[in-house]
């Protein structure tokens, strides 16, 4: 399944408004919005959603973490306390499901996460940055990385971090497999990334099942098409659970 050049560049922010003030936002956040991306899919077209399901269909799709106008720590340090708005981005390479889940929403704007009440309040739609390479890049939610290596006699994942060269030839790999499925050609080599600052963070995706994922400012040079793949769908894997969504840093003399 390809994607034409052309069409594939579908870029949102999502600001809901909360019943009550403060609400709470959960560490482990993404499961909740992942919910939500497939419930709202589901409900425009059910048989779009039915093949996201499929483990062998390219999600090519990523979110930001949840996130909040004002936002403090909880006395009991079980998540945050938020006020005003509470937002989060969404980016796609593929047409259909950006028009499912934007009309899903828009269809449907009362929506619950976690126990808390929002109103879909405005869904924009961003422009991209013209060029990539040599920019600076900033996570939105975090990159994950991960491996097979022989621990106690048995094969098992391993999450990668930046200062393995390994983390950075996944994601070469993972950047060009993308960039396939996006345009339909032979992808470039061309790319070289940067990590200027590398915070990890462990993540509960299921009950019982943990990934350790890195928040990163790093820098991305090479192929303006491999780096807009990474741009559009994320960078690293888990991408459609919440993982690899970056932003450019616009300040300038960054």
């Amino acid at each position: 399944m390809t994607y034409h050049q052309e069409v594939c560049r579908l870029r949102f922010l999502l600001r809901l408004q909360p019943e009550n003030e403060p609400f709470r936002i959960p560490f482990n956040n993404q499961h909740y919005l992942q919910g939500l991306i497939y419930r709202r899919i589901q409900r425009v077209d059910p048989s779009l959603s039915l093949r996201l399901h499929s483990p062998k269909i390219p999600k090519l799709f990523t979110y930001s973490l949840f996130m909040a106008e004002e936002r403090k720590l909880a006395e009991d340090r079980s998540g945050l306390l938020g006020r005003k708005h509470g937002f989060f981005y969404f980016s796609t390479a593929v047409p259909e499901i950006a028009e499912a889940f934007i009309t899903g929403l828009l269809e449907d704007p009362e929506v619950e996460l976690w126990g808390e009440r929002f109103t879909v309040e405005e869904v924009k739609a961003l422009a991209e940055p013209e060029r990539l390479s040599g920019r600076k890049f900033v996570t939105l939610s975090p990159v994950a990385v991960t491996t097979k290596r022989i621990q106690f006699g048995r094969l098992k994942s391993y999450d990668l971090s930046p200062t393995e060269p390994k983390f950075y030839e996944l994601i070469r790999e993972n950047l060009r497999e993308k960039y396939i499925h996006i345009y339909g050609i032979k992808p470039p080599e061309d790319f070289e990334m940067r990590v200027l600052s590398a915070k990890p963070k462990r993540f509960e995706v299921k009950p019982g099942i943990f990934q350790t994922a890195w928040h990163l400012v790093f820098r991305a040079y090479g192929d303006e098409g491999l780096l807009r793949a990474g741009y559009i769908a994320g960078f690293g894997e888990k991408n459609s659970i919440g993982f690899g969504m970056v932003k450019v840093d616009g300040r300038r003399g960054t």
